[in-house]
């Protein structure tokens, strides 16, 4: 018997408890229908009996509080919600269960946000580890010794899990469920619950919003250059001299400041845009390269694919609101 002990979090999201409840049960009711015992032996547990949500508006009672928590062999970690910081704080009584555990041989997940009580309990650090691209930048100043995944929905390491954002966590889920079960299992339950199993990033998600939280003067005017001229023909040389720096220093706060470098940005501002016309416009594949400024076919796709992780026409195909 698998034991699998669901934390419930203060400030956490309810959903992210009850889904893996909910599969976990639902995979052992497919296993008895074949004819197998059931695997999973799923308990709540949290610092209290009762944890209310949303403002009290809903309350999960737990089967344990930590303190007299049973042995487990895998703990999953919910999404939190709100500040980040604030919801950790909550939780860091959790913590010292959580690393006795681990260090006791129990496997760790975490889905989505859930990665910064993850992260602070330290067994992150050196490691990969995956969340909600929007909190990408969040998680990398708080964190600077985890090795975030930029957009993948997995990340397996040390008997650590992560997943990525929202209903990313459901690929995680199967992915365990698959590791623990079999295949026919995983695709099974995958149907059940209408995911995609093998969905491998959340590039396609990601929006992109230029990361301004920085004190640079200088390189904030070429975001904005770039930005309000994204189809215009840029380089590097042409920023250095707006900005009255020399390009050397100017590459190096760039890429300090933004993480990414000048090249890098202006193609991300481009793609962003690219992707706002295929959602909202019917204009062809080639009437958006030309509107955000490319020329050469193969190197808007491939740049629009290394960053979203679909082609053009798969991107067209799947978000515009005009087919």
């Amino acid at each position: 018997m698998k034991k699998v002990s669901i934390l419930v979090p203060e400030s956490a999201v309810i959903e992210a408890v009850a889904d893996p409840q909910y599969m976990f049960s639902v995979a052992n009711q497919f296993l008895q229908a074949n004819g197998e015992q059931p695997l999973f032996e799923v308990n709540l547990v949290g610092l209290n009996h009762e944890v209310k949500f949303n403002n009290g508006l809903f309350s999960v009672h737990t089967d344990y509080i930590l303190n007299d928590a049973i042995e487990t062999d895998l703990i999953i970690i919910p999404a939190l919600f709100g500040n980040m910081k604030t919801a950790v704080d909550l939780n860091r009584d959790a913590i010292p269960w959580i690393l006795n555990h681990y260090n006791k041989g129990a496997e760790v997940a975490s889905l989505c946000v859930g990665a910064f009580l993850l992260a602070s309990t330290g067994i992150l650090n050196g490691k990969k580890c995956s969340t909600h691209w929007a909190f990408y930048n969040e998680f990398k100043e708080t964190f600077p010794d985890v090795d975030i995944m930029d957009g993948s929905i997995i990340t397996e390491e040390n008997g650590i899990y992560s997943s990525g954002g929202a209903n990313s966590y459901w690929n995680l889920l199967l992915y365990l469920l698959e590791k623990y079960t079999n295949r026919d299992t995983a695709i099974l339950a995958s149907k059940y619950f209408a995911i995609d199993i093998d969905r491998e990033n959340q590039s396609a998600f990601m929006m992109f919003s230029g990361q301004k939280n920085h004190n640079d003067v200088e390189v904030k005017k070429v975001q904005e250059y770039i930005e309000a001229n994204y189809q215009e023909k840029i380089t590097v040389d042409d920023m250095s001299t707006m900005v009255a720096v020399s390009r050397r220093s100017l590459e190096r706060r760039f890429k300090q400041a933004t993480d990414n470098t000048i090249i890098q940005y202006h193609q991300r501002v481009k793609i962003e845009a690219a992707k706002r016309s295929f959602e909202c416009t019917r204009k062809n594949i080639s009437e958006v390269m030309f509107d955000v400024g490319y020329t050469d076919t193969k190197a808007f796709r491939t740049v629009f694919k290394k960053i979203t992780g679909l082609t053009p026409i798969e991107y067209r195909n799947k978000y515009s609101k005009n087919i």
